[in-house]
């Protein structure tokens, strides 16, 4: 994967949207021009016909036709050129996630983010630079909202491995994620993909037994007839009575019909977007099984979606052609609005149930997406292992997934088995935090299925709980150290509970020293006891001495800087051992505190 330039790439497809943009802008311009000569040449044949009397009126009709065809063909090109744009603004964002400036360019997943949640605020999860707007490819609500589940909710080890081969596989089918992208765009512009689902999922509309078959031979009756007397068959009689009976079934059903074209109108249209998507979408053949079953959602009593949904667009095209003058006047004896409506209510009771399973597909297909995308960018990035029980975290190179890989350090880390523990000590900006958020990150990444920033990871089933942004509530009257021993008893729960990854930065730091060695000391103690493992960092060095008390369960390490020539310099690499000095006066002095 390393051989990949996912840059030069996607700098080739956007010349050739740019290409595109361009020639439909110039076909635009063209058709402007065309539509403005025609209104001229219409305005001189008004003024010959009307003011000079030497044309004939009916000549206006050549150009209201070529303005009106002008029109159709202008919209066809303002199309294009807006779906040009779309690919031009899917891949200059494409370009900015490679070069890692990409923050603030997406969606930041903020309708998700749960203060109290334990890990996502912390981790930057969601946000203005978080892992979701990295990572999010998708263009419908519910592609986000799945993906930010898989985010949220670690996958058990059977769903991962799937998703790991998904993911793969469409991580170089560049085309189809593209085709994803750009086709989303309209579900989720016009798309109202909760109301449809509940459309089809509701209720049947009743018509009496035997109402469609009743129609339609009363519809062939009346056309018979009809013939038959004007063929002078048979007088009236017939025609008038066959009328009556059509006019008779038309009232009974009357209600069900209109509650059946109040109720489609919307639900026809948004169907007719989601068709395009799911009529590519069908013609895809998969390897991997997770894949190959999502794609297999789209096809519906052995027919696909997309032709199933043209069936419901013939219907709505009869439903609303019943308000044209001529079938205002044919339409009552043939019922012709009762039996579109019956049509569509027919439809929905056999495809209505399916709408929700297709719009869930074609939102965990966006989520695969995005880590697919996510997975081509990153070539180094490597599939972690997933170790099915334990508590192990084993990562090599392990890097921060929101930070450009040229400004990263990558540094090891080990936890699980007899280690359970790692006490980082070491000076302000040094990299704690980072570290912390770099273990957590990846393991968030892991359990939805993607690879991770690192050259190798094995990892454990861990529910993540992090402490490291907690921050005090004037809205609800808590203080920051309220809010923050209330985060680690959630975390302590979830240790009781399962194998849980701990992270905690400064811990209990909004206390006197002395409570808070007690009190840092009764924390880990309870989680290390309950079988978590974890992640401490700290200024305070008296608390890097809670390595005595846990033997070869806890491990001291930190991060340190220079300070040369009046500047301080870090180089983030995680080393063995206490920090053995602090950088706060120095930094206080380089703000220009009066500091001696």
């Amino acid at each position: 994967m390393e051989s990949i330039d996912p840059a030069n790439e996607y700098r080739k497809r956007l010349n050739v949207w740019q290409g595109q943009e361009r020639k439909a802008r110039r076909e635009s311009m063209r058709f402007g021009n065309y539509r403005l000569g025609v209104a001229a040449a219409a305005g001189l044949i008004g003024w010959l016909s009307f003011a000079a009397h030497v044309a004939p009126a009916w000549l206006l009709a050549l150009p209201a036709a070529v303005f009106i065809g002008l029109v159709v063909e202008h919209e066809r090109v303002a199309q294009r050129e807006e779906f040009a744009r779309r690919g031009v603004r899917y891949y200059e964002r494409a370009i900015r996630r490679v070069g890692g400036d990409w923050a603030g360019t997406g969606a930041s997943g903020g309708r998700f983010a749960d203060p109290s949640h334990v890990f996502s605020g912390d981790l930057d999860v969601f946000g203005v630079g978080s892992l979701f707007e990295l990572l999010s490819t998708a263009r419908t609500a519910a592609g986000e909202q799945r993906l930010a589940d898989w985010l949220l909710h670690p996958a058990t080890p059977a769903s991962v491995g799937e998703r790991q081969r998904a993911v793969a596989e469409m991580r170089d089918a560049v085309q189809l994620r593209e085709d994803l992208a750009l086709l989303g765009e309209d579900i989720r512009a016009g798309v109202h993909a909760e109301a449809i689902a509940a459309w089809g999922a509701a209720p049947p509309i009743p018509y009496f037994a035997g109402a469609r078959a009743a129609a339609a031979g009363l519809a062939v009756l009346a056309i018979v007839v009809f013939v038959g007397f004007m063929a002078h068959w048979f007088g009236a009689r017939p025609l008038v009575a066959a009328v009556a009976a059509a006019l008779c079934v038309g009232f009974a059903v009357r209600k069900s019909t209109a509650a059946v074209a109040a109720g489609a109108d919307t639900p026809a249209h948004d169907l007719r977007i989601l068709s395009l998507l799911l009529g590519r979408l069908e013609h895809v053949h998969f390897e991997s099984p997770l894949l190959e079953r999502l794609r297999a959602e789209f096809d519906t009593h052995g027919q696909p979606a997309s032709r199933r949904i043209r069936r419901l667009e013939r219907w709505m095209e009869l439903l609303d052609s019943a308000d044209h003058l001529a079938v205002r006047v044919i339409g009552p004896p043939l019922l012709w609005r009762h039996q579109a409506a019956m049509g569509i209510e027919a439809w929905r009771r056999v495809s209505g149930p399916d709408i929700g399973r297709w719009i869930a597909a074609i939102a965990e297909l966006e989520a695969i997406s995005s880590l697919a995308s996510f997975a081509y960018e990153h070539p180094a990035a490597a599939f972690p292992e997933i170790v099915a029980d334990g508590n192990c975290f084993e990562a090599r190179g392990l890097r921060h997934p929101l930070i450009g890989e040229a400004k990263c350090v990558a540094n090891d880390v080990a936890i699980g088995g007899a280690r359970r523990l790692l006490i980082v000590s070491g000076s302000n900006m040094s990299g704690k935090s980072t570290l912390l958020r770099s273990v957590g990150l990846n393991t968030v990444l892991a359990w939805a299925g993607a690879p991770v920033t690192a050259t190798s990871l094995r990892v454990s089933p861990f529910a993540v709980g992090a402490s490291i942004r907690i921050v005090d509530s004037l809205q609800d009257g808590k203080s920051r150290f309220y809010a923050e021993i209330t985060r680690l008893r959630q975390i302590v729960e979830a240790a009781g509970a399962g194998p849980t990854l701990f992270l905690l930065d400064e811990l209990l730091s909004g206390t006197n020293s002395h409570d808070r060695k007690i009190g840092a000391e009764a924390v880990i103690r309870t989680l290390v006891e309950r079988g978590a493992v974890g992640l401490v960092t700290t200024h305070d060095l008296a608390l890097t001495r809670i390595q005595q008390e846990f033997g070869e369960a806890a491990v001291n390490v930190h991060f340190e800087d220079q300070l040369e020539d009046g500047r301080i310099r870090f180089d983030y690499r995680l080393k063995p051992g206490v920090v053995e000095r602090s950088n706060a006066l120095e930094l206080m002095r380089i703000v220009g505190l009066p500091v001696r």
